[in-house]
């Protein structure tokens, strides 16, 4: 796996298989730590840091989802041709839940190998809400909304120095989450499971449950008790839905 694009928090890659992890709007690899730990040993879970953030904060943050799904399909392609014998699977949470779910719609049309499944996390399906009215947000509006989903240190919000790091990759997911269309295409072959917690303000549970209407492979929902970040509280739960999920055959609709 090229290290440049995907980080591993773990020991090893384990013997199982691989996960690979999609971060949200302004997040980077590093959110992913604390799942890979609670995760079975046996899966590599490994992380997708985007340009602009920690180590890669001096390279340019995409703007438009199109080339990011490219750039990471094409490493994930290369990573899949390093090691064919090991299945995978793609988790995405919010922002990160678009980019997975093209990234597999992009290597599943290039006649690469499927994931063995597809988990969107705090996303509803890609026809369900636009986000356009982020092209209209200035940075005080972003910094409120991201105050209001808890999913960052409060206190680091409000040091400038750190802000002055964040905003721009910021800045950029959003405008790539606001320009993004969904267009259509064929459902993937993937099977899908939808986790949303129960009070996110970001995505209805019936929003998450319309992916099953882009997947021809069954669709699993899975809902905890939180807000839009659930993750951060329910790490043992979600490593339980991740499992059970890479190990089921198939789930019915």
């Amino acid at each position: 796996m090229n290290s440049t694009w995907f980080r591993r928090y773990t020991a090893d890659a384990g013997h199982g298989p691989r996960l690979v992890c999609f971060p949200h709007a302004g997040g980077s690899a590093t959110a992913y730590k604390p799942l890979a730990h609670a995760l079975d040993g046996e899966l590599d879970v490994v992380s997708v840091q985007y340009p602009g953030r920690q180590d890669r904060f001096e390279e340019t943050p995409f703007t438009d989802l199109e080339p990011l799904v490219e750039a990471v399909a094409g490493e994930l392609a290369r990573g899949l041709a390093a090691d064919p014998g090991r299945p995978y699977a793609l988790f995405g949470h919010s922002m990160g839940a678009l980019v997975a779910f093209e990234t597999a719609r992009r290597l599943e049309g290039a006649g690469l190998p499927c994931p063995q499944r597809l988990f969107v996390s705090g996303r509803g399906a890609p026809d369900t809400r636009s986000g356009a009215h982020y092209l209209r947000f200035e940075d005080a509006d972003m910094l409120a909304e991201v105050r209001g989903l808890s999913g960052t240190d409060q206190g680091l919000l409000d040091n400038p120095e750190v802000l002055e790091m964040v905003l721009p990759a910021l800045r950029a997911d959003y405008r790539a989450v606001g320009t993004y269309v969904w267009r259509g295409g064929e459902p993937l072959a993937s099977p899908v499971t939808a986790l949303v917690g129960d009070r996110d303000p970001m995505v209805t549970v019936g929003e998450a449950w319309a992916w099953r209407e882009h997947t021809t492979g069954g669709c699993a929902l899975e809902v905890f008790p939180g807000g839009h970040f659930y993750l951060q509280d329910q790490l043992g739960p979600v490593a339980s839905a991740v499992t059970e999920g890479l190990l089921a055959r198939a789930f019915a609709f």
